[in-house]
């Protein structure tokens, strides 16, 4: 019934920003995933890539921004971000190389 995507295609990269890294603190990592991808699909994922217990998942629609430059309109797309709380003591080894 449901969409039927693979652990990569669901997690399509890590979300590199201030806020991003500042939650690594409190054991939170920021993903950019599929749209179609649901909270159980994301939590599976997480799982099974980086071989951590994930306790909480929170997801949100990043939306759409116009921009300009110059006289030529456009807009920068949307996309689905997840936040991802791990149990304490669990790391993910990708957002670790990084610091605020």
């Amino acid at each position: 019934m449901g969409l039927d995507l693979t652990n990569r295609q669901i997690l399509i990269a890590p979300v590199v920003s201030e806020k991003s890294y500042s939650l690594i603190a409190d054991n939170k990592y920021s993903f950019r995933v599929h749209p179609k991808a649901h909270r159980t699909q994301i939590r599976k994922a997480v799982e099974e890539l980086f071989e951590v217990t994930v306790e909480k998942v929170n997801v949100a629609n990043v939306r759409a921004k116009p921009k300009r430059r110059g006289v030529h309109r456009g807009v920068r797309p949307g996309w689905k971000k997840a936040i991802v709380k791990v149990k304490e003591g669990d790391k993910i080894d990708l957002f670790e190389g990084g610091s605020v």
